[in-house]
Parts: C-alpha cells; structure tokens; sequence
C-alpha cells in the first residue's frame, strides 16, 4: 500500500511584487557613477602632499608687520677724536679777600664782637665779600666805622657809600667788593645775614 503524505498548509506567502523587486535590486546594486567622470577620493596624493610642503606658508597680517624691513638708522656722526685736555685757567688774583681781613681786623681794633666774613662770590653781583660785626652801643658802632674808614683810606681804598650812621643799629660801609655791616645786638639777630646767605662760605676773624 501507498503511504499518502498530507502537507499542511500554512500561511499563503505574499510574492514579492515587481515594485519591491526593483527596490531591493536597486538598493543593493552598485552606486551609480555621475556625470563628468569617475568619482575622485577627496584625500590628496603623495604628490600633492609633497608640493605643499615645498610652497611657502600664507603670510598673515601679523608677519607682514614683523616682516618689514626696519628704517635705515642714522648715519651716526663720527666720533671726535679725544683732545688733550685744556689746561687749567690760571685763578684771578682775590684782591677783595685781603680788604675783607683789613676792614675785620680794624674792627677788632674798635673792640667789635663776633667778626664773621661771608665769601658771597658767585653768589651776588655787587660784592664778594660781607664783613660782619656787633657793637655794644649806637656810639661803639659809629666808632666802628669810622676806625674801618680811616684804615682803609690809609690803604688808598675810597668808600662806595655809607648808610645807618645816624641810628647806629645798622651801619653799613659800602667799599664796592668788600662790604662792612656793624651790627648792634638786636639788629643783627633780627635781620640775621647769616641765615640769609646761609650757602656762603665763612670764617671768624679773632684777634
């Protein structure tokens, strides 16, 4: 006896339709190449590499500016040759100094105080030297200054001026280079020349 073999039957399968055929085939053929030619790979050669590395790098702004040629410098002016040096010109004879001492020491012979003289060389133009003394009354004083005149007029030396010979309180006795303050106590602490011309030199003047 024949055996009958009974197939089942399952789901009836859905052919594919041509739409879906066309699909599939499309997606999974080969892309399709475009017009102009064959698709180039974008990477660039060995080649290529190679002359880029040999071209110059782009300058930007900022080389430019570091890049240009700085301004020619100055022609510097040759330098002198050193010069021997000059010699020293010789000092002028101080012709003021010894007055100065005359009309200091005159004071002393009229029994002044405190003599003081003050170099005020290049420091005013009308005198070289301050003679300064005290005296302990207005008649001291006078007598100061007439002692200082008959000293230098001796010596040939003729006075510019005199003023304050009829108070006492300040008497001063202009020989143009040299001039004699004889001061009284208060006076001379009040006007304080000393403080005045307190840059110049000085030095006392004792008996």
């Amino acid at each position: 006896m024949r055996k009958t073999v009974v197939k089942k039957k399952g789901p009836p399968s859905k052919k594919p339709s041509s739409k879906g055929k066309a699909a599939t085939l499309r997606g999974s053929g080969p892309p399709r190449k475009k017009k102009g030619g064959p698709l180039r790979s974008k990477k660039p050669g060995r080649n290529q590499i190679a002359q880029a590395r040999k071209q110059p790098a782009p300058v930007t702004a900022g080389k430019r500016k570091a890049l240009r040629p700085n301004a020619p410098a100055e022609a510097s002016a040759p330098a002198a040759a050193p010069s021997a040096a000059a010699p020293a010109p010789a000092e002028r004879p101080d012709a003021a100094r010894p007055r100065a001492l005359e009309i200091a020491q005159a004071g002393l012979d009229k029994k002044a105080e405190d003599v003081l003289v003050l170099d005020v060389r290049g420091l005013t133009s009308y005198a070289d030297y301050f003679v300064l003394m005290t005296a302990d009354s207005d008649r001291q004083a006078g007598a100061i200054a007439d002692g200082v005149d008959e000293r230098l007029k001796a010596q040939g030396a003729t006075k510019v001026g005199v003023e304050g010979y009829e108070s006492g309180r300040w008497i001063l006795v202009d020989y143009g280079d040299v001039v004699a303050h004889v001061f009284s106590r208060e006076a001379r602490g009040f006007y304080d020349l000393e403080g005045l011309w307190a840059d110049a030199p000085r030095f006392q003047v004792q008996s």
